[in-house]
């Protein structure tokens, strides 16, 4: 490995230590061949008005870049089309940012338009990213269309939109990373003091057909939402993000919402922390997911909230000092954009096949509330097949609370010291109370 001074449109073809210093390129440096090394060695590389790319690693095979640092660019670092690409150690920020509160995110955005960040990938596969510090601009890392990332312990927090984004990515592994504080404020009303707190900013994002991915024992704490996946394009396109497994994650102390993950399905939430925000868990039209071990504590609104979700397994968590511990319901047809959803997700019509089994909750103000709209008019989708088995409800408010819910069971539950009610039904049909201790 020789040494070499960074100098600006450089194309690197073989092994090269850098000469620290702080380096002036604005038009960045290329790799342009395979099974090259880039051991940065300190060196600082500096763009110009935060465009261009700092490093561009195009088509390659077996590349390395360690302990480099990159600031002022568009993206710091832009990989395409690679495979064996290894990035460690690196220090990428102060890239292009929307000032906020100018903008409400787009979280549909497509490669060719993405946003400025520290480090882009666009279709590299089994590949590293790690230890790398990726804070204080717009966004962190960006994934398109990748596959087989190792992603580990790098620090993407204070970022205005996105510390880790998945976009068309597959079977990725998340683990052992920190994307805190990844928020802005919108302002709702140009010239009024009204504003939004989160704008779609969140420590991690997974969207359009990302699915497989596995996330473990990050903190996405104090971010816009903790994590944000979504599966139904806004063009009314079906794209689901499933069969995702999140385990040990921290996502508390959002505004808004600690795990987002709405029309996918067989997604698995284990062992979590969820508290402190709006909602721990939004799971509107999901199927199939299971939400199990989870600590879900303090959340204002409710600690798990699914509407219009089917064959959903809530199980062994612990709900505490939630405004509702759990939420379960249909909206009406105009309601919450339910008509159109029920045109591509006509499964979802109704909440349905759910099953509440052996969890904890503590001091709520209702423990588990499911509800289909009120109206006496109303002869649309109902909540129904509803199983709520070996739970223990007390200090609650109301423990169960049931209104227009049909042919459901709720069997083997111990309730205590719940202030108005233990069990609460109200024009329900066919829902059977056996086995209960009162």
């Amino acid at each position: 490995m020789i040494t070499v001074t960074p100098e600006d449109g450089m194309t690197i073809t073989h092994d090269v230590a850098f000469q620290p210093g702080v380096y002036v390129v604005p038009n960045g440096i290329t790799v342009g061949a395979d099974d090259v090394t880039i051991e940065g060695n300190g060196a600082v590389l500096v763009g110009a008005d935060k465009r261009g790319r700092g490093l561009t690693i195009n088509r390659r095979r077996n590349v390395t870049v360690r302990n480099l640092t990159l600031l002022n660019y568009y993206h710091g670092i832009w990989a395409n089309a690679c495979a064996e690409l290894h990035i460690a150690g690196c220090r990428v920020t102060l890239t292009h940012e929307l000032p906020s509160p100018s903008v409400f995110l787009d979280v549909w955005l497509p490669r060719e338009e993405a946003y400025g960040g520290g480090i882009f990938l666009s279709g590299v596969t089994d590949s590293t990213v790690v230890n790398n510090d990726l804070q204080h601009q717009q966004n962190g890392l960006l994934l398109y269309g990748c596959e087989r990332v190792e992603i580990r312990q790098n620090i993407a927090s204070y970022n205005s939109g996105y510390g880790i984004l998945l976009f068309e990515s597959s079977d990725n592994r998340v683990e052992d990373n920190t994307a805190d504080f990844c928020c802005r404020v919108y302002s709702t009303a140009p010239g009024q003091a009204e504003y939004h707190n989160g704008a779609d900013a969140a420590g991690l994002v997974i969207m359009c057909n990302s699915s497989r991915n596995v996330v473990r024992r990050n903190r996405f704490r104090s971010s816009g939402d903790g994590v944000f996946l979504g599966g139904f394009h806004k063009d009314q396109i079906k794209v689901p993000c499933n069969d995702n497994v999140f385990e040990d994650n921290d996502a508390s102390f959002s505004p808004n919402i600690g795990f987002e993950a709405t029309f996918s399905q067989r997604n698995v939430f284990r062992n979590n922390r969820a508290n402190a925000c709006a909602y721990g868990f939004w799971l509107g039209w999901s199927s199939e997911t299971t939400v199990e071990g989870n600590t879900i504590r303090d959340n204002r609104i409710a600690g798990v909230a699914i509407e219009h979700g089917h064959h959903n397994v809530i199980r062994n968590n612990r709900f505490e000092r939630n405004g509702e511990g759990v939420q379960l319901w249909v909206n009406r047809d105009a309601a919450r954009g339910a008509a159109t959803f029920k045109q591509f997700f006509p499964e979802g019509a109704e909440t349905h096949e759910t099953e509440v089994v052996e969890n904890e909750f503590a001091g709520n103000r209702f423990a588990l509330h499911v509800w289909t709209e009120r109206g006496e008019d109303y002869a649309g989708p109902r909540c129904r097949a509803l199983k709520v088995l070996r739970n223990t409800f007390h200090d609650n408010r109301i423990g169960i609370l049931f209104e227009r819910v049909r042919d459901s069971a709720i069997h083997g539950n111990t309730l205590y010291r719940n202030i108005e009610a233990g069990i609460k039904l109200v024009g329900c049909v066919g829902v059977s109370t056996e086995g209960n201790q009162l």
